[in-house]
């Protein structure tokens, strides 16, 4: 049975009242891959009674009665994106789509969804408490860099004036607030637990407090950047929630409380999640297709986290950098299941998580790992300390492949090949059987000193594992290529990097047909960066492309295929003192 949607639904179930309402800005989509479904599930597994509101209208504040006055309280993401990210292009476009909207149209969220949405649910029920979370709310928990207006903003707990915040995938700190909420507790009293963060007035708050790090304030951060600076890496400290400590950021009068890090999901959490009844399908209302869930509906979630710190990724900072992986008969139980469903042809389209090959991936040093301060496991170089064996996914894919039901098994979600070294079978089994004709790969630039600012591995590393893979698949009689994710516009690329990037992939005879323009994402080093026009961790000054004009250049170089950019390309050379235009275009 769906997650209710309106009253007349609830009480199909028995429920005069529900005791939780969560809203979303994406579609109601009952799978795990959602993250408001999730843990309307998790919720509602632990006896809570669930409703959800999805893309309500909130132009007026009836949608937002239509489940009534929940018990204990509303939840509010902006769904699986930040709004802005969803809403706008890299050159502040409007778009025109919205991947997890019926039809893909756009408009069915509001700019500044979390925002929005929690002032909508104050106007309606002033009386009941309001606990944000989600993407959108978790990164920008602190003062943050907003590229939409040029401005940094206020945590987003102030601007929304919700009353608690929940940062990272959350279901262990929603799941302690509404016990507790539901044992008597009040919302407001509720102040030591993980993942969460509250407001508290600077009176009430003790100077010199144990084990409280006081970071520079809304007001210094967005008045001098160097202090904006200090404040992010500040932050970035604080991730390891073994050691971590509370933060304060003052705003004003008030003081933005984050408590430390929720610990690391164990294995029986992750299958206790992934376990739950999930009718994997879009409500039965929709009358159009959801791209997001027909690009997902077959895949597999086999682990979180991500131990790479990507300086231009969120993911770690959300879901953590300790990989949460999933047991074997877990992950075997739901694709038994999957094979049963009437959507399903006989393909799975992905097995992995962030990062594929990092399933059942761990650090080796437990008491290491408790007071490690490392942003990434891999950059600069790989730690000692990271058990790399692919014995976990070598096992797992080969017990999928015998599934009975199953056709085909892709890995679509991406690998680190800079782990391959340490992965061979992994890398075999990849090869032989688990690439549809192109692998996604990510080295997003091939110059290194950008991808030392990228926290990825470099130039070499990239043409080793191309040439491998090259010879592999030629070894395994299959006609496979490469599909290269890269990046224009990052912080510290110049024009003749770009260029020196293009001449680098025609030598390896590799032509991209998309490249990703940076986008300044709330939350991330990269974004402190292009901000900043520093490097957080070292204080080093970084050259930044700000014009759209330079940054459209930048894109078209890597383009320099296609004859519809040829005169940008020209620009681009006489730009950068450069007069080899047509060795690139020849």
């Amino acid at each position: 049975m769906q997650l209710p949607r309106t009253l007349q639904e609830a009480r199909a179930r028995g429920w005069d009242e529900l005791d939780i309402v969560l809203v979303s800005g994406d579609a109601a989509i009952d799978h795990p891959s959602f993250g408001v479904p999730l843990l309307a599930r998790w919720l509602e597994a632990h006896g809570f009674r669930v409703g959800l509101l999805a893309q309500p209208d909130w132009k007026s504040i009836e949608p937002f009665k239509a489940l009534g006055r929940p018990r204990l309280f509303f939840g509010v993401a902006s769904g699986a994106m930040d709004s802005m990210v969803a809403h706008y292009t890299p050159a502040r476009k409007l778009r025109h789509d919205d991947a997890y909207t019926p039809g893909g149209k756009h408009g069915a969220r509001p700019n500044r969804a979390v925002i929005v949405y929690t002032s909508r649910l104050k106007e309606a029920y002033k009386d009941v408490p309001v606990i944000i979370g989600g993407i959108e709310a978790s990164l920008r928990r602190f003062a943050h860099f907003d590229f939409w207006e040029d401005k940094v903003r206020r945590s987003i707990l102030f601007d929304s004036k919700a009353d608690l915040l929940i940062y990272g995938m959350g279901e262990i700190p929603l799941l302690e607030v509404a016990t507790r909420m539901k044992g008597g507790e009040a919302l407001s009293a509720i102040r030591d637990v993980r993942g969460t963060c509250y407001s508290e007035s600077r009176a009430r708050l003790v100077s010199g407090e144990v084990g409280v790090l006081t970071m520079p304030s809304f007001e210094e951060v967005s008045a001098e950047k160097k202090r904006y600076a200090e404040a992010y890496r500040l932050a970035l400290r604080e991730q390891n929630p073994h050691r971590a400590l509370i933060l304060h950021q003052p705003h004003g009068d008030r003081v933005l409380v984050c408590r430390p890090p929720a610990l690391p999901l164990s294995e029986a959490q992750m299958d206790a999640i992934y376990a739950l009844p999930f009718e994997k399908v879009p409500h039965p209302s929709y009358r159009e297709p959801i791209p997001a869930w027909d690009q997902i509906k077959d895949s597999i979630t086999s682990h979180r986290g991500c131990f790479g710190g990507c300086a231009f990724c969120a993911i770690t900072l959300h879901q953590g950098k300790a990989i949460q992986s999933r047991s074997q008969a877990s992950i075997l139980a739901e694709v038994d299941d999957l094979t049963k469903r009437s959507f399903f042809r006989g393909s799975i389209s992905d097995v992995g998580g962030p990062t594929a090959n990092m399933y059942g991936l761990s650090c080796g040093h437990p008491e290491a790992e408790k007071v490690c301060r490392r942003e990434s496991c891999l950059f600069p170089t790989v730690c000692k300390h990271l058990e790399t064996s692919d014995a976990a996914s070598v096992a797992l894919l080969s017990k999928l492949r015998a599934k009975a039901g199953v056709k085909h098994l892709a890995v679509s979600s991406g690998v680190r090949y800079d782990l391959m070294d340490q992965q061979p079978e992994y890398f075999h089994d990849l090869v032989t059987h688990h690439t549809s004709g192109l692998l996604k790969v990510a080295p997003e630039h091939l110059v290194d000193r950008i991808t030392d600012l990228m926290r990825k591995p470099g130039k070499k590393h990239f043409e080793k594992f191309l040439s491998a893979y090259r010879d592999a698949s030629a070894k395994a009689g299959k006609r496979q290529g490469v599909v290269p994710y890269l990046i224009s516009g990052h912080p510290g690329c110049t024009l003749a990097d770009m260029i020196e990037l293009a001449f680098a992939l025609k030598r390896l005879g590799l032509k991209v047909e998309q490249v990703q323009d940076f986008t300044p994402t709330p939350g991330t080093l990269s974004t402190v960066m292009f901000h900043t026009g520093i490097d957080p961790m070292s204080g080093e000054a970084v050259y930044v492309a700000r014009t759209d004009r330079e940054k459209g250049l930048q894109k078209a170089i890597l383009l320099w295929h296609l004859p519809e950019h040829r005169h940008k390309i020209l620009d681009a050379f006489r730009e950068a003192g450069r007069h080899d235009a047509d060795r690139l275009l020849a």
